[in-house]
């Protein structure tokens, strides 16, 4: 069985690289190569910037920076000197960025002075000792304020102090569910190593191939790839967001060979217009999460790209099934250090094409989260009798191959059957005239549910229902169709970007309704 080794770590790996290939470009930003041996300099002087300011193994250090070099030599630094990063999503503000500054309680803070307004409300309700601004400084009562430049220059170019183990924890990443307050998935060195590992398994990597990285840094899936850059002989090429409008020239222009996706991603890219370079991209293979068959096969007839599926979260090292031979519409097999379930309400296992829990099991020690951060409760609700229960429903056929079939709670129980809100949003969101939806249930006196559509319509979109349900009619069963149509303006979202659904009206009376339309569903 493969395992990640024990006996190295991220710090170690960095150093190595910057001794043996020093002159390698590790990363493009704007045009401009940085060397593994330039990004290891780098790293130094901030983590010994860092140390002079008394920052040491164990403590906590938020970082809510954008997509830049300096983001990366913040992670390095942190990761180098031992100290635990929390990540903090941008767009975080209000309540959600208070609960996250308030619960991590980070020694320090490192971010951009472009987030101050958000930032400094969060700060004023801690006992945050540093805050290291880049792009200017802003003043922080309590705080020792400096700016981000001075903390590089004020260290010295050699090895950092810090004596980082494989299993110690590196990062807390805050999730962000529907419900409930965030939980801090306390991340290891080792994780990220294997995260790493997975996403170069999954992304087909081959020396000198460029990895285009628009998602943001402050997710795993972005961050891991600055563990996978340093591992393998790649180079990234960072852009500060994702552009549907710019994306393939970006790809072309930094001729990339690996393209990322999530989500709605590759939805969003077959909505744009058609041009006359479509499947003549740099890029060999689009890999990532989110990949429904209809729009799979539509990707790849259309920009002649491999697709290369995967399912996983923070809490098991990122990636714990990955798709490497196109089998189509599934997210893979295991990989090699999990062994993974399909699990009933009472854990008990389920055999093949039924659907259940995504449950999962470590065959060596490491490769799943110790627990999340204070919030014992939500660990064992999590980790039980050596499985974790991801609250993600799914199914295997036959030959073992896993389908992703949504969140558990996102069950909705119709006509006697199972229906899972994800299924049907995928087929739904691939209208043309469809930016954006969201599938809830709605109870019925019979004691199951209804399904009701929500619809955020593409700008200057005017959407007839029917339409709606007629399109879905020819993708899905009939216990699939939505019977309600309702449309918004606009979604409450999570700091993650998910569809808050427990704002969203559960009545009958306030939406379109198929059953009073005249129209019938075929069987």
């Amino acid at each position: 069985m493969m395992q990640i080794r024990d006996d190295i770590s991220i710090r170690q790996e960095l150093e190595e690289k910057a001794r043996t290939e020093p002159d390698r470009v590790y990363l493009i930003f704007e045009d401009v190569p940085i060397t593994v041996a330039e990004m290891n300099r780098r790293v130094n002087r901030l983590a010994n910037g860092m140390a002079k300011l008394g920052l040491k193994q164990g403590d906590r250090v938020a970082v809510m920076l954008p997509n830049h070099p300096d983001h990366i030599y913040a992670f390095l630094a942190c990761t180098k000197l031992g100290v635990i990063q929390v990540p903090v999503n941008a767009h975080l503000r209000g309540a959600s960025l208070e609960y996250l500054i308030e619960h991590a309680e980070p020694r320090a803070l490192i971010a951009d002075t472009i987030y101050a307004e958000q930032l400094l409300p969060a700060l004023a309700r801690t006992n945050c000792e540093l805050v290291i601004w880049r792009n200017g400084t802003a003043e922080v009562p309590k705080a020792k304020v400096l700016a981000f430049d001075d903390v590089m220059q004020s260290g010295h170019d050699g090895p950092p102090p810090g004596d980082l183990k494989s299993g110690d924890t590196i990062s807390l990443s805050y999730t962000s569910g529907t419900t409930g307050p965030p939980k801090g998935v306390q991340v290891t060195d080792k994780m990220f190593r294997a995260s790493a590992w997975a996403a170069s398994i999954v992304a087909d990597l081959k020396p000198k191939d460029v990895c285009f990285l628009w998602e943001p840094l402050f997710h795993i899936g972005g961050s891991q790839m600055i563990v996978a850059a340093i591992e393998h002989d790649v180079t990234i090429a960072l852009v500060d967001r994702f552009s549907a409008t710019r994306f393939w020239d970006q790809v072309n222009h930094y001729k990339a060979t690996q393209i990322h996706y999530l989500g709605g991603i590759l939805s969003i890219l077959l909505k744009q217009p058609p041009r006359p370079d479509d499947g003549k991209s740099t890029a060999r293979v689009a890999w990532g999460g989110g990949a429904p068959p209809n729009v799979w096969e539509a990707f790849v007839a259309r920009f002649k790209l491999e697709v290369r599926e995967n399912y996983g979260m923070s809490e098991c090292s990122s990636i714990t099934l990955a798709n490497t031979d196109g089998t189509f519409g599934r997210v893979g097999k295991p990989l090699p250090y999990f062994e993974v379930r399909i699990a009933d309400d009472e854990g008990k296992p389920l055999g093949p094409d039924q659907m259940g829990e995504i449950v999962v099991r470590e065959k060596s020690p490491g490769y799943i989260m110790k627990g999340y951060f204070r919030n014992p409760e939500a660990t064992g609700r999590a980790l039980r009798d050596g499985w974790m229960y991801t609250g993600d429903l799914g199914s295997y056929d036959e030959k073992g191959y896993f389908r992703f079939l949504g969140r558990k709670k996102d069950a909705i129980r119709r006509r006697g059957e199972n229906v899972s809100a994800w299924e049907v949003e995928r087929v739904l969101g691939e209208h043309p005239s469809v930016a954006e939806c969201a599938i809830v249930g709605v109870d019925t006196e019979m004691g199951e549910q209804e399904i009701k559509a929500f619809v955020r319509p593409m700008d200057g979109a005017k959407p007839d229902p029917l339409e709606l349900i007629k399109w879905c009619e020819k993708r899905l069963a009939y216990f699939q169709v939505p019977r309600y149509v309702a449309f918004v303006d606009n979604f409450a979202k999570t700091a993650t970007d998910r569809v808050q659904k427990e704002k969203l009206s559960k009545k009958a009376d306030d939406s379109w309704d198929l059953e009073t339309s005249g129209y019938k569903l075929s069987r």
